[in-house]
């Protein structure tokens, strides 16, 4: 029987991102040798922990390790791993079509920075899973031979990186992967990667912590031993003293750098191994070592990166922490280990007692896993708050809405998240505060901490809902975010302070209180029912100083804001009419007071009833239903202002 061959088109997002990695990274060659590197390491990974289940898997072959064989005579580089291998519709699902969510979202990040003018960096190839096709770079051929553990057929996927690839059956002797680059010439200027010496010092670089050794027969001097030499009558050598021969050396140090004392370590190393198991060339931020002694011992390497990544919100996104079990990989993207609100951080956890043989669903249930988890997160959030202001204002920046919803879901630290918590404020300006300086900055008889939330800090921050607390000089907390719908929701107080909402509910301020409506109840009244599909009530604001109206609930109601964004997820949310309290100094209430008084069953007081909730509406940000309705009656009251202005002019004038 014929074996099996098969030519494919590639589809048009690869070709797309081919194109960009090629010609747009070309200044980055050597980024192509940790792509394979890592992904040969990977493939070792899933062998060693297949076999803890499945010994046999292994069979003779047990020295794991990657080789480079570099080839100056026919410009070919191969980088070889005797790991997992893979079938031939894992080559097509991972090679040939690579139809993951990272090429998509890859793309959107190069079109992104094209639109800032920015430059497009390495860690974009290994932050969105495209790693294997930076072997373009410097191959206008790649060759793939793989041979899955347990197949007795191997697979080999062939392609120029243009239009398409060829795939076919073969043979191979041994489980594994090889990737073979035919390499393009090279100028005077770049580096020749069929050069020994090149490829061990992008290794050491790149790649010294993978946890498996990584090979390359070098050819070495060595002297020449005194019996197998050759001497003349007087006993001296006679010809070379040195020979050249072949060895196997090992390019990296495999260092597993967490169970090395802290003081041992540099932190040029700590940086280079964040690189290594995160794939982001961006600096992390800060850094976690510690062993943890006690009843359980383990040990921990754990990373705060300095920029979010790509997937931070997707809720497919991976977690960041790799397990190991006294240095044997065990999985990676553990979410067990860490909260959901701390999934960006990464690194490594090594538990010696954990089980070799762990599924996913025993961790979940393990004592030993609830305690480090209980442990490190503790110690994660005490590594934020130990951070100066500069680097804590950058970590904020990129992490604060996955940090608090912490707030909501880890009711036991809830405290130590309330203390990382940072906000604009009505008299912050630009800088962010906590909420300890927001306490530290209360007034004399100021018993709440104030805040509201909205999408527009400019408009929060004038909204007229703040008037009587800017009257009172009390500060109030802008809230922008909107997981802080959820974050006030689980938070009523800090520090024996209540939270309290400027929108809803009283603002709890004695003297606010005093305010009488007599004489307009009737009015009130009336605008209730013309305005019956919007609002539940119509009262007098204690909260109003300049404007003529604002929109409010009751203390318990579903602000405006959180109304928004439950609608905007498509969720059904129930009739939530607001109470519409307005400003009875207001020029506008006084007219519309004079039209009520004088006659009751004009159609234009019904107009000036939805002109005055319209205005609410605006000034909160919102949408009005009848914007021409709106522009005419503003357009009259101008021209009744200026009528009036007129009168007055007159009548002083002739007096």
């Amino acid at each position: 029987m014929a074996a099996r061959k098969e030519t494919c088109e590639f589809k048009t997002e690869i070709k797309q991102l081919m194109d960009i990695i090629i010609n747009s990274l070309y200044s980055s060659r050597e980024v192509f040798l940790r792509e394979l590197i890592s992904n040969a390491s990977d493939a070792l990974d899933k062998l060693r922990f297949k076999a803890q289940t499945d010994p046999s898997i292994m069979g003779q072959d047990t020295d794991l390790k990657i080789r480079l064989i570099p080839d100056k005579e026919n410009r070919t580089l191969t980088v070889s791993d005797n790991g997992i291998g893979m079938t031939w519709d894992e080559v097509v699902e991972n090679i040939g079509t690579i139809a993951k969510s990272g090429t998509s979202a890859f793309l959107k990040a190069v079109e992104q920075a094209r639109k800032q003018d920015t430059i497009l960096s390495p860690e974009l190839i290994g932050q969105f899973g495209v790693g294997f096709y930076s072997a373009f770079i410097v191959a206008d051929r790649v060759t793939l031979i793989t041979r899955a553990a347990g197949s007795d057929t191997a697979v080999k996927w062939e392609s120029d990186g243009q239009g398409g690839y060829t795939i076919e059956e073969t043979e191979k002797e041994g489980r594994g992967t090889d990737v073979i680059l035919h390499l393009r010439e090279t100028g005077e200027d770049e580096e020749d990667f069929t050069d020994q010496w090149v490829l061990r010092d992008v290794v050491k670089r790149h790649s010294d912590f993978v946890a498996y050794p990584i090979v390359m027969d070098m050819e070495v001097e060595e002297p020449i031993p005194e019996k197998e030499r050759v001497l003349d009558k007087d006993g001296k050598p006679v010809g070379p003293t040195t020979r050249k021969v072949v060895k196997e050396e090992t390019l990296n140090s495999m260092k597993a750098i967490w169970t090395r004392d802290p003081r041992e370590v540099t932190e040029e190393e700590y940086k280079e191994f964040y690189t290594h198991i995160s794939r982001d060339w961006n600096e992390p931020l800060v850094w976690l070592h510690k062993k943890f002694e006690g009843v359980t011992e383990y040990s921990v390497l754990l990373y705060i990166p300095s920029v979010a990544p790509f997937d931070l919100f997707n809720p497919e996104g991976r977690f960041g922490i790799n397990l190991y079990c006294r240095k044997v990989f065990i999985m990676d993207d553990c979410r067990e280990l860490i909260p959901e609100y701390l999934r960006f951080v990464k690194g490594v956890i090594d538990a010696p007692d954990i089980n070799l043989n762990v599924s996913r669903e025993i961790l979940q249930q393990d004592r030993l896993v609830a305690a480090i988890r209980k442990n490190v997160t503790k110690q994660i959030l005490k590594l934020l708050a130990d951070l100066d202001d500069e680097k804590y204002d950058k970590f904020y920046r990129e992490f604060a809405p996955v940090l608090k919803t912490g707030v909501h879901t880890d009711g036991a630290n809830r405290d130590r998240i309330a203390e990382l918590l940072r906000y604009r404020t009505t008299k912050s300006g630009d800088k962010m505060v906590s909420l300890q300086q927001y306490v530290d900055n209360m007034k004399e008889g100021q018993e709440y901490i104030y805040y509201i939330t909205g999408e527009n800090l400019k408009a929060l921050a004038n909204s007229p809902h703040l008037e009587l607390l800017k009257e009172k000089d009390f500060e109030v907390l802008l809230m922008t975010d909107p997981i802080d719908e959820w974050v006030v929701e689980s938070l009523p107080e800090y520090k024996g302070k209540k939270l309290r909402s400027a929108e809803k509910g009283d603002l709890g301020i004695e003297d606010a209180e005093s305010k009488d409506a007599k004489g307009f109840e009737d009015l009130f009244k009336f605008m209730r029912e013309v305005l019956d599909e919007k609002v539940k009530e119509v009262r007098l604001s204690a909260r109003l100083r300049n404007s003529v109206a604002c929109l409010t609930g009751d203390m318990w109601d579903m602000s405006a804001y959180m109304e928004k964004i439950l609608k905007a997820s498509g969720q059904k949310v129930p009739e939530n009419k607001r109470v519409l309290e307005v400003n009875p100094e207001h020029p506008l209430m006084k007219r519309v007071k004079a039209l009520y008084d004088g006659n009751r069953g004009s159609e234009r007081l019904k107009e000036y009833c939805w002109l005055v909730y319209d205005m609410a509406v605006i000034s909160e940000g919102g949408k009005i239903d009848d914007p021409s309705r709106f522009n005419r009656l503003v357009g009259e009251l101008a021209r009744a202002e200026s009528q009036d202005a007129c009168k007055a002019e007159k009548a002083e004038a002739a007096a």
